[in-house]
């Protein structure tokens, strides 16, 4: 007994396919956005790839760009199916095709569905890769002169003016690095010297930030030095004025930026667009097939989902795979019969030299 059985007339056909036809194109265009999408994150990923310490959530653009140029050849495919399902000439060489292409769109689904759980599941690993990544930027902030690291400065500045942030998890984080390069520290100040040498390191500490990490929505010039001593500034109150700075670390920004890229694919409508397709083309397929079997293109058709019912359909799923296995294994006593034939094809041909000899 077919599941889910309809009657279709001919009016019923051709409507289906039609709008199946508009569904398939607008499941390519989706396909388009999911590839734009995952080259736009990619491009993202890689500007700030001097700020991350590993990559593994490059996985969400990759899949994000496989998927999408599989769902446009996906759906340009079925809308080729949808055309050629009003000629009852070309629509036969689809038989085969379509048992790959419900394979396909299956798996499609699968695969947005990871990328919806890689986005939050990577999230944790994206916020680790970026405290370490931040933390050795902040730290080589003041190389400029170092071979592969005097960008580095340019980099975190305009990171924190771009994202209206400072620091790694605030901006206290640059109290504790030094942040400016010997090359512009006067070693005869006696200030300089008291610095240096207060500190186990040897580094020149200061209560300070860089200049980007002023907010320029603070109603008072920006104050970059001296932050945690209220007497160093007329009217100025350090527990009250971080307003002055931003207050958010660039860490924390980082982190809504590309969740909110990553959660925006919009991954759960597509897969429910192509999962409506693969059901609706099979309607499409058999009510097609049934009026090619009744020869009479015009007739009305049945066009169901299963065949049989889902039992039987897992039945006969088995047997045909089982069928496979043993197609694909070697019978042991077939080898032995014809291993025998062999030895005996062998004896009679040595019997046959020596009588001849």
């Amino acid at each position: 007994m077919a599941l889910l059985k309809m009657k279709f007339s001919q009016q019923r056909r051709v409507r289906l396919a039609q709008g199946l036809w508009l569904l398939s194109w607008l499941a390519v265009m989706c396909g388009a956005l999911i590839f734009c999408l995952g080259v736009y994150l990619k491009i993202e990923l890689l500007r700030r790839d001097e700020v991350m310490e590993n990559t593994e959530i490059h996985v969400v653009p990759n899949l994000l760009m496989m998927v999408g140029l599989a769902s446009i050849g996906a759906n340009w495919v079925a809308s080729r199916v949808c055309q050629d399902s009003l000629d009852a000439s070309r629509f036969p060489r689809w038989r085969i095709l379509l048992l790959g292409w419900y394979a396909v769109a299956v798996l499609l689904c699968c695969l947005l569905l990871a990328v919806v759980v890689l986005s939050y599941a990577l999230q944790g690993r994206l916020e680790e890769s970026l405290k370490v990544g931040l933390r050795n930027g902040i730290r080589f902030y003041k190389d400029t002169d170092v071979p592969g690291r005097c960008f580095q400065k340019e980099t975190i500045d305009r990171l924190q003016m771009e994202f209206r942030c400072c620091g790694n998890n605030n901006f206290k984080d640059w109290f504790e690095v030094q942040w400016v390069s010997n090359r512009y520290l006067d070693f005869t100040s006696q200030e300089v010297k008291d610095r240096i040498r207060s500190n186990v390191d040897g580094r020149y500490l200061l209560d300070g930030v860089p200049f980007s990490c002023c907010n320029p929505a603070s109603p008072r010039p920006c104050l970059q030095n001296q932050l945690t001593d209220s007497r160093a500034h007329y009217n100025y109150e350090y527990q009250s004025e971080e307003l002055n700075l931003y207050s958010r670390g660039c860490r924390q920004a980082l982190t809504d930026y590309y969740m909110g890229l990553m959660n925006s694919t919009g991954p759960g409508v597509l897969s429910v667009i192509l999962i409506q397709m693969a059901v609706v083309m099979r309607y499409l397929q058999t009510a097609v097939e049934g009026a090619m079997a009744l020869e009479s293109p015009e007739g009305e058709s049945e066009g169901y989902i299963l065949e049989k019912d889902v039992k039987a359909t897992y039945a006969d799923v088995k047997a045909k795979a089982l069928d496979l296995l043993k197609f694909a294994q070697v019978d042991p006593a077939s080898e032995a019969a014809g291993a025998e034939e062999g030895e005996k094809a062998d004896k009679a041909t040595e019997k046959v030299a020596t009588t001849a000899a």
